[in-house]
């Protein structure tokens, strides 16, 4: 990756103002987050899990999801994310789905558990075997179970992401 810029830093900074603007208003958490393409920014979010009762309210899903409104699609190619704080594994995920060009991050996960927002436990969770997880995990399969995948795989509408 490229060494970080003055834009680089003044992008992490708003993200950083994005984060405590949503304490301040009671939005959420302390975390915030802009996408950026073109030095323009397309998509921002900051935390808004408990004034929306949505536990995947993070700020990089809202910044992600009005981006890809923003672009009119499912990917941020070209873009760069900054985030107040590293991303959690959700959050993570959602990223790598959206494909952006790099993400630049201010603060770390041991920052956000020293203030109360512990994810080690998700990262723990995911080596566990699924029968011993703390919230535990079945499976049950039978054949008629992949027809939605049948179906996917011989429709000549779906567009692969």
């Amino acid at each position: 990756m490229n060494k970080i810029t003055e834009t680089d830093i003044s992008f992490l900074r708003q993200a950083v103002a994005l984060a405590e603007e949503g304490v301040r208003n009671s939005q959420g958490g302390p975390f915030g987050c802009l996408i950026v393409k073109d030095n323009q920014i397309i998509g921002k979010g900051c935390n808004r899990v408990t004034s929306s009762n949505d536990p995947t309210a993070h700020a990089e899903i809202v910044a992600i999801r009005e981006a890809c409104a923003s672009l009119g699609d499912f990917q941020l190619s070209g873009c760069t994310v900054y985030t107040s704080c590293e991303p959690c594994p959700m959050c993570l995920g959602a990223i790598y789905w959206a494909r952006p060009e790099r993400v630049w991050f201010a603060t770390t996960r041991d920052d956000a558990a020293a203030a109360g927002f512990d994810d080690a436990f998700i990262y723990a969770e995911l080596a566990v075997p699924m029968k011993d997880r703390s919230i535990p995990f079945g499976f049950y399969h039978q054949e008629e179970f992949l027809t939605p995948f049948h179906v996917w795989a011989g429709s000549t509408r779906k567009e692969g992401y």
